[in-house]
């Protein structure tokens, strides 16, 4: 696998990629505590369903 930073890519796709999966990652828990629903989130290599924390937002 590579290790370099994807920043340092040359393609300008790939080095705003990570900036655009943030916001996705952003905007999904957003969406989540204003619906009230659970985000499913890998860690330690298992899917776990989570609790966004924050305040309902009305919509």
């Amino acid at each position: 696998m590579n290790q370099k930073s994807i920043e340092l890519a040359k393609d300008p796709d790939l080095t705003g990629s990570l900036v655009a999966i943030r916001r996705a990652a952003q905007r999904a828990r957003q969406l989540a505590v204003s619906t009230n629903t659970e985000l499913v989130v890998l860690r330690n290599g298992k899917c776990v369903h989570i609790k966004p924390s924050g305040v309902p937002k009305p919509r």
